[in-house]
């Protein structure tokens, strides 16, 4: 089991960058996948950016170029760093890790982006 909990979200203009953390309750090297994902009001949650224990990545087409995933293994933190901030980037933002078939979200936070 893992407990999770996400930080570092606000309010930024469009253009400007935020760096979110996701800090788990236990190590993280062995946990499969951990991810972002984000739930805009009115909207489905979708991916953002996941990355497995392996250390491959993937991401939304919509974020691309503009932001980067990382874990830190030797820690117990997982980390996503947003650069060129879009008003449509605006969501809650939450943290998942994949462990042994079952999954764990964090509360989630919240970024803004103004126009």
């Amino acid at each position: 089991q893992v407990q999770l909990v996400e930080s570092g979200g606000g309010l930024v203009q469009a253009g400007g960058s935020l760096r979110l953390s996701c800090a788990a309750s236990r190590a993280i090297f062995n946990i499969d996948a951990m991810g972002w994902y984000r739930q805009a009001p009115g909207k489905q949650r979708e991916l953002v950016a996941v990355k497995t224990s392996a250390g491959s990545t993937n991401y939304a087409d919509s974020v691309k170029g503009r932001f980067t995933i990382d874990r830190d293994n030797a820690r117990t933190r997982m980390y996503l760093q947003m650069d060129s901030l879009k008003p449509e980037d605006t969501a809650v933002y939450y943290c998942k890790a994949d462990l042994r078939s079952r999954s764990y979200w964090g509360q989630g936070t919240q970024v803004t982006v103004s126009s």
